[in-house]
């Protein structure tokens, strides 16, 4: 496999490690621009020769509050955090410390939880965008396939190494030391004897204290004994299992997922779907045909989430169905050998990038889940991720549980900012105008003629005018080293006695 290094080639001065980073200063109420936009329409609506015309302004902000904080950088790291919203993290207050802090986009898991649950933070949610002026989207996590272990008694269950302990599909069961019930009647049939099994607090972080290993030892009727390969405690009310290398046949889209998308996702026009276990790229054209059903969703991106062998098998036909990848290094890392993890999210992401399909790393900063700094190891991960070619950071139990959400997003966004100023666009951008090859679409001319414009000149920001979206993302593909901001222009139509203008999606 040829070397493809993506990190400046120049010197790095070790001083500038030394040096503060630029997410933390703060800007001078001069430096602070302010950008208008005005629409205007033209024509005779019963011509049909109606159109919009858009004027661009740029002016010194108006005198800020002194009331409220200075603002930092409005563009401190172009990588995109996701944080998954819960316990920790639900209430206005820390929703808009999170906004400050620099997540972009919201995820919603409903493999626990009510609508009732998430319906309240989405709501707090919005009020957090409206008090911080922040955009941010709203994704929303399917449950699929997930194989999930119930503990009604919500008592901790102590594992001991070297005991047996039994999975049932006896919902009836209760959880115990010795028996585990399981929401997969057929497991029986597909695991065999020496398959490991996985079992860890949902969102499980891989520390040896909270997630279990077990051997299956043998089968018996609907049951699977199981040996205990370490000490664990297992807390709260939902376990997960995964058993590596074992196909699950249970729908990807599961009845409950359509249910929530049906009702939840339209009712808050959810801007992402994140489509767990995903196998086939059949599976997202089956999420795409649910959407299509439900008019309000019809713009909704799907994430195919690669987190099993399956997958992995499948992932160039699923590259080219969905609207982007989400790499779940936390299930993944189970059925692949830990010497190969590497090596995948390597591939993966790069055949992203040439694909111009967004990509996002999960499972980076476990620790600070109870620790308010990440380790050595997870710092410079995030930052070889960046390296890689990610688009996103999703962080989950970090955000979602953890004792320093804000702190965990603030962290990871200035370590993809460091990462950002080293990243080789200039390489990048080679290889991705190569891959996209000759005679290249007008569009895509476009967009790669505007990147290496705006390169050439130094530019602060791209500035995209677009009614699709497309062009952004084409320009947002070859990863301009300068921020870019898209402008939505309304589409207008009428129907001869009306006019009336769309375009409320955020591109």
């Amino acid at each position: 496999m040829q070397a493809s290094h993506l990190l400046l080639e120049e010197p790095i001065r070790l001083a500038s490690i030394l040096e503060s980073s630029t997410p933390d200063e703060l800007l001078d109420d001069s430096q602070i621009l302010q950008l208008q936009f005005a629409f205007t329409t033209t024509g005779d609506p019963l011509s049909g020769q109606d159109r919009v015309d858009v004027k661009l302004s740029v002016a010194p902000a108006p005198p800020r509050d002194p009331s409220q904080p200075n603002p930092k950088n409005a563009f401190s790291s172009m990588t995109k955090i996701i944080g998954t919203l819960g316990p920790s993290s639900r209430d206005v207050e820390t929703i808009e410390k999170l906004l400050n802090a620099g997540m972009s986009v919201a995820r919603f898991d409903f493999s626990w939880g009510d609508s009732d649950f998430h319906q309240e933070t989405l709501d707090n949610l919005k009020k957090a965008v409206r008090n911080t002026r922040k955009l941010c989207a709203v994704m929303f996590d399917t449950v699929g396939p997930e194989l999930q272990i119930i503990n009604k008694g919500e008592a901790p269950i102590n594992l001991v190494v070297d005991e047996f302990v039994v999975l049932t599909p006896d919902a009836t069961q209760q959880a115990s030391s010795t028996t585990l019930p399981v929401n997969y009647p057929e497991l029986a049939s597909v695991v065999k004897p020496k398959d490991t099994i996985f079992v860890g607090q949902y969102l499980f972080t891989g520390s040896e204290s909270t997630s279990v290993w077990l051997e299956v030892m043998e089968v018996q009727g609907p049951n699977v004994k199981c040996l205990v390969k370490n000490s664990a405690t297992l807390t709260g009310t939902l376990f997960t299992a995964h058993a590596a290398g074992v196909p699950v046949g249970l729908p990807t889209l599961s009845d409950f997922d359509k249910e929530v998308i049906s009702k939840w996702g339209v009712k808050n026009s959810i801007d992402f779907i994140s489509l767990s276990y995903t196998r086939h790229a059949e599976d997202v054209r089956q999420a795409r045909l649910h959407l299509s059903k439900l008019g309000d969703l019809y713009q909704t991106q799907i994430f195919a989430k690669i987190e099993n062998i399956e997958g992995l098998k499948h992932f160039d036909e699923i590259l080219k169905e969905a609207d982007g990848i989400i790499l779940s290094r936390g299930n993944l890392g189970i059925d692949l050998p830990p010497e190969k993890v590497f090596l995948f999210q390597k591939a993966a992401l790069h055949k992203c990038n040439m694909a111009g399909k967004p990509a996002i790393v999960t499972r980076v900063v476990d620790s600070m889940t109870d620790t308010p700094r990440p380790t050595r190891a997870e710092a410079t991960d995030v930052a070889n991720a960046v390296l890689d070619g990610a688009d996103g950071i999703l962080l989950g139990a970090e955000t979602l549980r953890g004792l320093y959400p804000v702190e965990t997003i603030t962290i990871v966004q200035k370590i993809c900012a460091e990462a950002e100023k080293v990243f080789n666009q200039a390489v990048f951008f080679k290889k991705t105008v190569k891959a996209v090859g000759e005679p290249m679409a007008h569009l895509e001319s476009i967009a790669s003629s505007a990147v290496r414009a705006g390169t050439k000149v130094r530019a602060s920001v791209i500035v995209v005018f677009t009614s699709s979206g497309r062009a952004a993302r084409l320009i947002a593909k070859y990863k301009p080293s300068m921020p870019v901001l898209v402008v939505v222009i309304p589409k207008l139509t009428t129907n001869h006695l009306r006019w009336s203008f769309t375009g409320a999606f955020q591109v």
